[in-house]
């Protein structure tokens, strides 16, 4: 099938069915690109806690806007 065929197909379904079709599409993509997370895996997660020196840049550079 074309994607011109598919068109009025898709617009035709259910919503239920159209986010069925998007689950699918969407998983086929994550698996063409490759396995990016691994399930049971552990991942470092970024925190803003104890980043003092993010803070310090943030009020400098709002600093200046505040007062005007």
């Amino acid at each position: 099938m074309l994607p011109d065929d598919l068109i009025p197909t898709l617009r035709s379904m259910s919503r239920a069915d159209k986010l069925q079709v998007m689950q699918v599409l969407l998983s086929d993509l994550a698996n063409d690109e490759g396995v990016l997370l691994q399930a049971g895996a552990e991942y470092p997660v970024w925190s803003p806690l104890n980043a003092t020196e993010a803070a310090d840049t943030l009020l400098t550079l709002l600093t200046p806007h505040a007062e005007s």
